[in-house]
């Protein structure tokens, strides 16, 4: 399995040979350092340690600086585990958008954008109320609780809350470019997340 870690810089879109229009996410992708490797007999587990995003050295502490040069890294602000069953990779081993190629299909996972507290109407999809006639009862969730019986409300009822700013997942996404110099990828469709922010790039196998 192939993955990185990446910046999501905005979205455009790219004529293909066809002449056909695609969506694209730009992805600044790498140069990704492995830091750390996760064995079975020591961890439990198999895995790589991905860094990305150089930083100065006042941004970490003297824990995290040393932890890089033990796999001669330069400062780096994010760290992210990847499973590497194969065991391909090797500690201090770069990792670049040339693992990657074009039509390939990758599973991208990020924060989503945090929207605030929102009702149910915009949460869930509720349906409003009628809007005529004197309603006082356009977007209001409605009544949730029961009778004698069982004289509660059920947990995980959908209400108003937080929306948004949680883990996604977008699966399926296909390759359409791949810039090995500027370390960028495109990927064609939306991504998780505002730009700017760090996401991470799996093979979708």
């Amino acid at each position: 399995m192939s993955a990185i870690l990446a910046k999501k810089l905005g979205m455009t879109q790219v004529f293909q040979q066809d002449g056909s229009v695609a969506r694209v996410t730009v992805l600044e992708a790498g140069p990704c350092p492995v830091t750390a490797i996760r064995t079975p007999e020591r961890d439990g587990y198999e895995a790589v340690q991905l860094a990305f995003g150089l930083t100065k050295e006042k941004h970490l502490s003297k824990p995290e600086l040393g932890h890089l040069k033990k796999a001669d890294a330069p400062p780096m602000r994010t760290l992210a585990e990847f499973r590497d069953e194969a065991g391909e990779l090797q500690l201090g081993e770069m990792v670049t958008v040339e693992s990657f190629e074009v039509g390939a299909r990758v599973k991208i996972s990020g924060t989503s954008k945090g929207k605030g507290f929102q009702g149910t109407v915009k949460r869930h999809k509720f349906a409003s109320g009628p809007k005529s006639h004197g309603s006082h009862n356009v977007r209001a969730p409605g009544s949730i609780g029961a009778s004698a019986t069982p004289s509660r409300v059920f947990k995980g009822i959908r209400g108003p809350g937080q929306m948004g700013n949680k883990r996604v997942t977008q699966k399926g996404l296909e390759i359409v470019h791949v810039d090995t110099k500027e370390n960028l990828l495109m990927v064609r469709g939306s991504v998780p997340g505002p730009s700017g922010s760090i996401v991470e790039v799996r093979t979708d196998a």
